[in-house]
């Protein structure tokens, strides 16, 4: 993942909103990876990687979009979405290549919305909201459909 330091982003900006981040969107993903089946046979034939590898992927690019946009909107949420991301990779524990596609999808995620934002606009809380959203939905729909009963 990206080493971000405090300038990579304004912490405040005159738009700023408090908003809380809604649903807990990593707890939901942690509790189902957590409980996902682990043997052989619950792994894909692509390198070990498990089945719900594209979910962990989008949400991955997820955590990272809302690593810049978070607090360049002025959420007190400096490194929340990176640690989320962190303890994603903690629990899944990828091989080498596994990991770099993860990290590489969260650095996309990051990148693509700093390219295009420099200050917190409209459009970029519009993004931020829909991509808590979203990646709340995709934990429950990982936990619903991998996770253990």
């Amino acid at each position: 993942m990206r080493a971000l330091d405090a300038r990579a982003a304004p912490a405040h900006h005159s738009r700023m909103r408090p908003t809380a981040p809604g649903p807990l969107l990593l707890a939901l993903l942690l509790a189902s990876l957590a409980l996902a089946p682990r043997p052989a046979a619950a792994q894909s034939t692509q390198g070990g990687a498990p089945p719900y590898e594209a979910e962990l992927l989008h949400l991955a690019e997820i955590l990272g979009a809302l690593h810049y946009l978070r607090p360049l909107c002025g959420a007190a949420e400096a490194t929340r979405w990176r640690d989320e991301m962190q303890g994603m990779l903690d629990i899944e524990a990828p091989s080498g290549d596994r990991r770099g596609q993860l990290t590489g999808a969260f650095n996309t995620g990051y990148e693509s919305y700093r390219q295009v934002y420099r200050v917190c606009t409209p459009s970029a809380e519009l993004a931020s909201q829909r991509y808590l959203e979203t990646g709340a939905k995709l934990a429950r729909d990982v936990a619903t459909r991998y996770g253990s009963n």
